[in-house]
C-alpha cells in the first residue's frame, strides 16, 4: 500500500490526521474538480488544508485524483510539489496555457488558444516522468481523467502500488507530462491530444466517483488478493470545487438569451453538463446509502452575490475592475459565467479562494466535516428555484397552450 495507516504511522501524518478529525485507520483521497483557470480557488483551499494539517497533500494523502485544472494540479501534488510552490506554478501555467492562436477562435475558427507554450513549460517542471515513476516519488497513488473521443468513453489514467512494491495500471508507463495535456484539452479552446480531450466534457469534471470507483475496485493489495487496499468502510474523500458558473438568465429572457444564441447554448451546454453530474455525484455520496459508509468532505462555492457575501468580506480588490474594492459589493454582472479561460478575473478567483478559506476556518469546520448542513445542501452553494411560480404556472392550462412553442 502507498502509506502506512494506524500503528505503523509515522508522527506528522498521525497528528494531521488528529487535527482533522480523521481515524487512524482510514485511508485518505484527494479528488480535484476541472474549471480552468479557476483551479487558482482550488489553491487557496488547499494551502489553508496544510496549513492546518501541518503536511503538504503528498503526505497527507494516500491517492490524488483530477481533472483538467485539477489534474494538472493532482499532477504537481503526486511528483512532490506543496500547494504554495504549486501556487507559483500555476500562475506561470495559466499565464502560457491560454497563449492566443493567431486567427484562433472558438466558435468560428476553434480552437482559440496553442498548448504549444504549455507543453514546453510543463516539460520543464515534470520531465518525461511516466505516471508509475511519478507515483514512486512520494509514494501516492494518482488518478487523471481524460475523455477518448474516438472510443467515446471516459479514461482513467491510474497507478496503484500493491504490497508487493510493484504498481498496476493500464497506463502506468505513459508519460505524466502527456496525461496532464490530455485532460485539460477542452474543445473549442485547445486541440485534442490526438483522440483525447479534456476529462471533463462529459461526467467526470468531479473525478470523486471514477476515484473512487477505481480504488474500490483496483488496488488490490497483491497480486492474487481480491480484496482492494481501500476499504469501503475506511475511506475519506476530500473533493474540492473550483466555484459553480452562473449565467443568470430570467425565464423571460431563454428565448433571446443575450448575445448570440449559438455561443449562449454552447457555453452553458459545456458548463451545466458538467455542473449536473458534479451535483448528483456529491448527492450520492451524502445519500444515507453511502454517507454512513464513507466519509465525505465537500468543500465548493456557487459564484453568485448571495454566497460571496457569506464569505468573510475583503477590500483588496482592483475598484477599476470590479466597480468596488470590496468583495461583497460583487455584483451579477461581475460574477456571471466566469469562463475558465477568462485571466482577467483569475485575480478575483484567487481571492475568493482566499476568502473562502478563510470563512472554513473561520466557521469551525476546519476541513474536518463535510461543508454542508444537516439537509445535505452545500453551505456556500446557493439554490434558489422559484417553486411558487413554478407550481402556478405549470398547473395552468391557459398558460401553457399560450406560452411561445
Amino acid at each position: 500500500m502507498a502509506k502506512l495507516n494506524g500503528v505503523g504511522m509515522n508522527a506528522a501524518r498521525k497528528q494531521a490526521f488528529e487535527k482533522l478529525h480523521i481515524d487512524l485507520e482510514r485511508r485518505l483521497i484527494l479528488c480535484l474538480d476541472g474549471g480552468g483557470m479557476r483551479g487558482i480557488l482550488t489553491i487557496q483551499l488547499l494551502k489553508k488544508l496544510e496549513e492546518t494539517a501541518g503536511i503538504p497533500c503528498y503526505q497527507l494523502f494516500d491517492m490524488v485524483a483530477g481533472t483538467s485544472t485539477g489534474g494538472i494540479i493532482a499532477g504537481l501534488i503526486t511528483t512532490g510539489y506543496t500547494a504554495t510552490e504549486i501556487e507559483k506554478m500555476y500562475i506561470d501555467l495559466v499565464t502560457e496555457v491560454f497563449d492566443v492562436r493567431f486567427l484562433g477562435q472558438r466558435f468560428i475558427n476553434p480552437p482559440a488558444f496553442s498548448k504549444h507554450k504549455y507543453r514546453t513549460l510543463l516539460k520543464k517542471v515534470v520531465s518525461n516522468i511516466s505516471i508509475e515513476k511519478a507515483c514512486t516519488l512520494q509514494d501516492i497513488d494518482l488518478l487523471i481523467t481524460a475523455q477518448d473521443i474516438s472510443a467515446a468513453e471516459e479514461t482513467f489514467f491510474t497507478c496503484f502500488k500493491q504490497d508487493d512494491d510493484t504498481y498496476y495500471g493500464t497506463y502506468k508507463d505513459v508519460l505524466l507530462r502527456s496525461v496532464m495535456e490530455a485532460t485539460m484539452s477542452a474543445p473549442t479552446y485547445f486541440y485534442p491530444l490526438e483522440r483525447f480531450v479534456d476529462g471533463g466534457t462529459t461526467t467526470y469534471n468531479n473525478p470523486s466517483l471514477a476515484a473512487f470507483m477505481e480504488a474500490v475496485s483496483y488496488s488490490r493489495k497483491d497480486k492474487d488478493a481480491t480484496l482492494s487496499a481501500y476499504k469501503l468502510t475506511e475511506l475519506t474523500l476530500f473533493s474540492f470545487g473550483t466555484g459553480i458558473s452562473r449565467q443568470f438568465i430570467k425565464p423571460t429572457q431563454t428565448l433571446n438569451p443575450h448575445g448570440i444564441d449559438i455561443v449562449f447554448w454552447l457555453n452553458w451546454l459545456m458548463t451545466q453538463t458538467g455542473q449536473d453530474a458534479s451535483a448528483m455525484q456529491v448527492n450520492t455520496f451524502r445519500s444515507p446509502m453511502v454517507s454512513k459508509t464513507i466519509d465525505f468532505r465537500r468543500f465548493q462555492i456557487s459564484l453568485d452575490p448571495d454566497a460571496i457575501k457569506k464569505l468573510p468580506n475583503t477590500d483588496v480588490l482592483d475598484p477599476n475592475k470590479y466597480n468596488s474594492k470590496w468583495l461583497h459589493d460583487l455584483d451579477e454582472e461581475v460574477l456571471g459565467n466566469i469562463d475558465m479561460a477568462d485571466v482577467t478575473k483569475f485575480d478575483l478567483m484567487k481571492i475568493i479562494g482566499e476568502q473562502m478559506a478563510e470563512y472554513i476556518v473561520q466557521s469551525g469546520n476546519n476541513f474536518q466535516k463535510d461543508l454542508a448542513d444537516n439537509r445535505c445542501n452545500d453551505l456556500l452553494v446557493t439554490t434558489s428555484g422559484d417553486i411558487v411560480r413554478i407550481q402556478k404556472q405549470m398547473s395552468n392550462p391557459d398558460w401553457l397552450d399560450n406560452i411561445t412553442a
